[in-house]
């Protein structure tokens, strides 16, 4: 047994819920249906607060992994620079211009190469864990 009810929507409203029906192929009555028992459900907060919680957990562990990457690449960047300042001598004064000209050609393959690593979903974290992970391997394998 069904009571009838009778109510008005905004015509935005009234829209959305049309189109949600026509979308899902199911009445506009069993949607309302359905959402007012949602809606007035006394576990709807519950479930509510326990999907939020998961979405959280999952960006937690997204942005701790982004905290991870930025962290490798940081301390990949300033190891290569304090090598490069502590091994590089200073140019004579007549071969900067020949040395820039080089860095340019060098820094246009280096972009280039670059470009390509990144076509390929190449990781610097991915390759720093696989290599890690292949010399605790030999480390173990080598009895010595």
């Amino acid at each position: 047994m069904r009571t009838k009810h009778t109510f008005r929507l905004p015509p935005k409203l009234a829209g959305q819920l049309a189109e949600y029906a026509i979308r899902k192929r199911v009445s506009q009555a069993l949607v309302v249906e359905t959402a007012l028992a949602s809606f007035l459900s006394p576990d709807g907060a519950d479930r509510l607060e326990a999907a939020l919680s998961r979405r959280l957990d999952r960006l937690s562990r997204q942005a701790d992994r982004l905290e991870h990457h930025v962290e490798i690449s940081n301390e990949a960047l300033a190891l290569f620079v304090r090598f490069w300042l502590t091994s590089t001598p200073p140019l004579p004064d007549g071969a900067l211009a020949a040395a820039q000209a080089k860095g340019r050609e060098r820094y246009a393959g280096f972009v280039e190469a670059l470009g390509r690593r990144m076509a390929k979903g190449a990781s610097l974290a991915r390759e720093l864990s696989e290599d890690v992970a292949a010399q605790a391997d030999d480390a173990d394998a080598d009895p010595a």
